[in-house]
């Protein structure tokens, strides 16, 4: 099983108090986090605790998603030694967008930055 399917399957509630920590260590919040989920995903409160609750896998999670904000493009840069923009994997790279707006987050930029307004 490569790095990939490993990612396909686990859990997004698994993962999200991750994001959640990472955010709030910086003196973000849980609120901005789920913001910009919401932004990603078109999801919202909701639906997205229907998935935590339903321990959905990545797969899932983004098959599902009701939009991916047409901005993603915009999303560029290195994200665990990758550029974002050139993964070939589909669901592996809006797995890395999740993962880069949370890094920018937690970096302290403007919330209107991170969800490129």
């Amino acid at each position: 099983m490569n790095n990939n399917t490993r990612v396909y399957r686990m859990s997004f509630a698994s993962v999200y108090p991750h994001y959640i920590q990472k955010a709030e260590k910086k003196g973000r919040t849980k609120a901005e986090v789920d913001e910009i989920i919401f932004w990603l995903t078109g999801y919202d409160q909701q639906t997205l605790q229907q998935h935590i609750d339903n321990k959905t896998d990545f797969e899932t999670f983004f098959a599902q998603a009701p939009q991916i904000n047409p901005n993603v493009s915009k999303i560029t840069g290195v994200i665990c030694g990758y550029r974002v923009e050139e993964i070939e994997d589909q669901l592996i790279q809006k797995v890395r967008y999740l993962d880069k707006l949370i890094d920018e987050l937690a970096k302290g930029k403007a919330i209107e930055k991170i969800l490129r307004k």
